[in-house]
């Protein structure tokens, strides 16, 4: 093994390494690019320039210089260098003016900064740039002004800690013996909707094709409990998402179930299943027991699961000619389900997530009082 590929292997710090693999993983990373860390590996494993470009199919030169340029300079090596040409327009205080505008709010009538009202505002303080520049000191500075993305804000963490591990052990390790326990939760708004002319199934070689245009015929809402241990379901069509309604289903889950048997509920925070009138039957039945799911947290409800394989195989392609077919469907599809349902496999642990997430955001440690002044000894 030569001096310049001991170099080179040398030079492959664990940072480094960690960074050529995510060159290497990156869907958006530029061809050459991750040809050169391909080539800087095989180096580093000890690779010669003939292996190299036998194995990466480049030249013999190519095999040389880019080892060498990353032994020398590291991952910035791998680049190429600034490359003569027209001294730019703008300066950096042009380029600070467009990377600050586009990381503030957008003026009133607009959500969003595009390159050309970014160029257009600019202009209107006396700076001249065309929306082409603009782009490019974005991309530069990684700046994207038409991404967005969501966050959820939580008060309290370690409420929703323990709520969401109070959900979990029901899942994991079951109720006491003797309770039925179910996941209620309503789906609200399904549209009923046909389309105008009839779908051309899919044939060799063509996919299915659908006519855009569609006619509303209403929608439907539903509540559905499912039984955690057998995966079954029971879906009720529902005009109203309100108090009145969920404590008819009550009624009707009390009148349905083996009186020797208690009710375990699981939750969301919805109105209608934290109403006064709600808590006050719940208090005067006390067969049912009722854990409620972290706000904002309703995918811990297990019946979400069977309302996501509602939308997949029915709702999503669904054609639905009036609501009273919409709801027909869905018993259909239900009664189907319940023939071969088995229980979902639950393996989200709440407080093992809790742990990792102690792990990853320690508590801050209370600093020693700084006022009052040492003692001689």
């Amino acid at each position: 093994m030569g001096p310049g590929r001991r170099t080179v292997a040398e030079a492959m710090t664990v940072k480094r390494r960690r960074k050529i693999d995510q060159i290497l993983a990156a869907g958006s990373s530029e061809a050459r690019l991750v040809r050169r860390a391909r080539i800087v590996l095989l180096a580093a494993g000890g690779a010669g320039p003939a292996e190299i470009a036998r194995v990466s199919g480049c030249s013999l030169p190519t095999a040389r210089v880019w080892p060498a340029r990353f032994a020398a300079r590291g991952i910035p090596g791998l680049f190429d260098r600034p490359r003569p040409g027209r001294p730019p327009v703008h300066g950096p205080s042009a380029r600070l003016a467009v990377v600050a505008t586009a990381t503030s709010f957008p003026p009133s009538g607009a959500s969003v900064w595009t390159h050309r009202t970014l160029a257009g505002h600019l202009a209107g303080r006396g700076l001249r740039v065309s929306p082409a520049t603009v782009g490019r000191v974005l991309a530069e500075a990684e700046v994207r002004p038409h991404r967005v993305r969501g966050w959820l804000h939580r008060a309290d963490n370690l409420d929703f800690w323990r709520q969401a591990g109070e959900v979990c052990r029901l899942y994991l390790d079951g109720p006491a013996e003797g309770t039925l326990l179910l996941s209620v939760d309503e789906k609200t708004g399904i549209q009923a909707k046909s389309r105008r002319h009839p779908e051309i199934p899919a044939r060799l070689g063509r996919d299915a094709r659908r006519e855009f245009e569609y006619v509303r015929h209403g929608t439907v809402s539903i509540l559905a409990a499912m039984d955690v241990f057998t995966g079954q379901v029971l879906a009720h069509r529902i005009g109203r998402n309100d108090s009145r309604t969920f404590l008819d289903i009550l009624v009707t889950l009390d009148q349905c179930t083996a009186p020797d048997l208690r009710i375990h509920l699981i939750l969301d925070n919805g109105s209608s299943h934290t109403s006064a009138a709600t808590r006050a039957w719940f208090a005067a039945h006390p067969r049912f027991t009722v854990t409620y799911t972290p706000k904002h947290a309703s995918w811990l409800n297990m019946v979400e699961q069977w309302f996501g394989a509602l939308t997949r195989r029915l709702l999503r392609r669904g054609d639905f000619t009036s609501r009273e077919d919409l709801e027909q469907q869905i018993i259909d599809f239900t009664l189907d389900h319940n023939t071969t349902a088995t229980p979902y496999q639950w393996r989200y642990d709440a407080e093992a997530e809790h742990a990792r997430y102690l792990d990853r955001h320690p508590a801050p440690q209370p600093q020693p009082a700084t006022d009052a002044l040492p003692t001689a000894a």
